[in-house]
């Protein structure tokens, strides 16, 4: 005969013959039952900080600087006049330079890329779990269950961040500088009979010259990081106890736990409810699991409210994560249209009170 425990039993219930592999809690009551449970695992939330963008270097052209300066040049030289002959002219025009040329520096931003990294969030669980031996020719219960270990892999979350591809650079341009003409005489025929002097013509002529040519200013951007977190292993569980629980706990409860229709958000009355009720039962019972069986009203397709209230267990797992509970503690069964608790199956007439109360969680308490 397969040696199987017998997991939920009242006390007075417990009649079996117990084998040496067998053990039943210690001083049963009669009256009240005992969950089998295997202890948790425990583990710790740590916060690790990774990079996500780099630091680099902003370039910034400052503008060249000129300077304003006057000349005096001569225009007309100096010759001798005649009375009967005057001496003969010639105009013409000289080119000047009245602006120097500079070098234009034009910046060529850095570029970014994006880089990825696995992280492991969740390592590695594993833990015993009960099923029914299909073929089983016994009418004792108790030896057609099966006893597996189950490990589930680790779970990983992949993180993106950016990091430098190409780093800012400049490119230099020539800008030519500018010229412009002034007017000039030469003597093409000097003055004779009698000599008169003429004294030579000036004028002053303004120009910009470079004084201080264009150059960049490097400015740099601190680098950014961002926190994530993940679950670490600190004590591995596995060892087996007995929890004592109100019997009623071992069935399907119903908590008033519902939900808007469509929706599988919390209400803030359905997560004070978990606070009260189910947050406290597995802080006072740390090695119990509990079963979530979330269910939707009749309206809609079949297989849109399967996954609706699959969803509606998962946000209460979800809160209670939130709030400390281990995730293998808990068990999230969704059943759509399937159970419903009043009379408003498809084509009948119902409140939105009586729809109501089919959008609903319950809850059991479960061994491992």
């Amino acid at each position: 005969m397969k040696k199987l425990l017998l997991t939920l039993l009242p006390a007075f219930m417990i009649v079996a013959t117990v084998t040496a592999q067998d053990q039943l809690p210690a001083n049963p009551e009669p009256g009240k039952c005992y969950v089998k449970c295997i202890t948790p695992d425990e583990y710790k939330t740590e916060t690790i900080t990774i990079p996500s963008t780099p630091a680099y270097n902003v370039l910034t052209v400052t503008p060249a600087v000129y300077k304003t300066v006057t000349e005096k040049i001569m225009v007309k030289p100096a010759t001798k006049k005649f009375v009967y002959h005057p001496a003969v002219f010639e105009t013409y025009y000289d080119t000047y330079e009245s602006e120097a040329g500079y070098n234009k520096l034009s910046v060529v931003p850095a570029t970014l890329k994006t880089v990825t990294q696995e992280i492991e969030v969740q390592p590695v669980t594993s833990g015993w779990e009960y099923g029914v031996y299909a073929d089983c020719k016994s009418d004792d219960p108790r030896d057609c269950r099966v006893l597996c270990f189950k490990e589930y892999p680790a779970e990983k979350q992949t993180i993106s961040s950016k990091a430098v591809d190409v780093d800012a650079k400049t490119t230099s341009t020539a800008v030519p500088g500018k010229s412009a003409k002034v007017k000039m005489e030469k003597i093409v025929k000097d003055a004779y009979v009698e000599e008169i002097a003429i004294p030579a013509e000036y004028a002053t002529i303004t120009k910009r010259v470079l004084d201080k040519d264009e150059a960049t200013t490097s400015t740099t951007v601190a680098a950014t990081t961002k926190t994530i977190t993940k679950e670490v292993l600190t004590k591995k569980g596995g060892v087996t106890v007995w929890e004592e629980v109100d019997c009623k706990l071992t069935t399907s409860n119903i908590l008033p736990i519902y939900y808007e229709l469509g929706s599988a958000n919390l209400t803030s009355a359905s997560k004070t409810i978990i606070d009260q009720k189910l947050l406290t039962l597995l802080n006072a019972k740390p090695n119990i699991r509990i079963e979530l069986n979330s269910h939707t009203d009749s309206r809609g397709d079949a297989g849109s409210n399967q996954a609706l209230s699959q969803a509606r267990a998962n946000s209460v797992v979800s809160y209670l994560v939130s709030k400390g509970v281990n995730k293998s503690r808990l068990v999230a069964n969704g059943y759509g249209e399937t159970k419903l608790r009043n009379n408003c199956a498809d084509g009948v007439n119902c409140t939105e009170a009586q729809h109501q109360q089919n959008r609903r969680t319950e809850f059991r308490v479960i061994g491992f």
